[in-house]
């Protein structure tokens, strides 16, 4: 039995792993992180703390939806001799903490995506070939998420933005626009619009569009529920703790 610990559990999809977890026959919630009170019922065999050290002494591997500092905090106490396989989901990691994370990975298998479905993973490779067969067409992103979501664009729609400048051969830092107000005059051939949407109960919906004269194409990934994260994320679990050191992708998990 694989044990399993969830950093961030009593969040949307922390909670989600948890219910998973309760019907899988090979890993198990051992132990949950959690600065709050939970909304579900706990599993008797389940260690609840708040500390993170303890987090990491008592799983196999940890599954991290959380906050950024949070997995910050998580990152650093895994380098100070605590090294445990560490599947990462959460977005809005800024630079410092994806440095910390490289490093880090030197130490432990470190599984990082900014959305754990399958669908998106595919939706990634279709938006670099499209890019690369579609140069001359100009390209946009837009994501949708729910009112409550905190960072802007959304982890996905960065690492599909990623996708579309590589094939592209651009720096995505160079040619990324997120928002046009105003006179700004007419779009760069190279620029590749970045828009995020927020309201109601959206779980995420992105759409990468290629525009040009005449015709466009668009793909589209709609989530209708966020136990397809969940899922996802204890597929990788499972598959991480077999791994040697290294930083991952989620497409090295599936195989594709």
């Amino acid at each position: 039995m694989i044990n399993v610990g969830i950093h961030g559990a009593t969040g949307r999809v922390g909670e989600l792993l948890i219910k998973n977890l309760q019907n899988d026959k090979i890993a198990r919630a051992s132990t949950l992180h959690a600065l709050e009170e939970f909304n579900i019922p706990v599993p008797s065999y389940s260690l609840v703390t708040n500390d993170t050290k303890t987090l990491l002494q008592k799983s196999d591997v940890v599954i991290d939806f959380s906050l950024n500092e949070g997995t910050e905090k998580l990152l650093e106490c895994a380098l100070d001799n605590n090294a445990k396989p560490l599947v990462i989901g959460t977005t809005g990691l800024n630079k410092h903490q994806l440095n910390l994370m490289r490093e880090a990975s030197k130490y432990m298998p470190i599984l990082y995506a900014t959305n754990m479905s399958l669908g998106v993973a595919i939706l990634n490779k279709l938006a670099f070939l499209a890019s690369e067969a579609l140069n001359d067409f100009d390209a946009e992103i837009v994501e949708m998420h729910h009112r409550h979501k905190k960072d802007a664009p959304s982890g996905t729609a960065l690492t599909l933005a990623e996708h579309v400048a590589a094939a592209r051969g651009l720096e995505l830092d160079k040619v990324r626009v997120s928002g046009r107000d105003g006179n700004i005059g007419a779009r760069n051939k190279d620029e590749i619009a970045v828009m995020a949407l927020r309201g109601g109960d959206i779980v995420g919906r992105h759409t990468v569009g290629f525009y040009n004269d005449g015709e466009f194409i668009e793909l589209n990934h709609t989530a209708t529920s966020r136990d397809t994260f969940a899922k996802g994320a204890i597929k990788a679990a499972k598959w991480l703790v077999k791994q040697e050191n290294g930083l991952y992708k989620i497409t090295d998990c599936l195989g594709i």
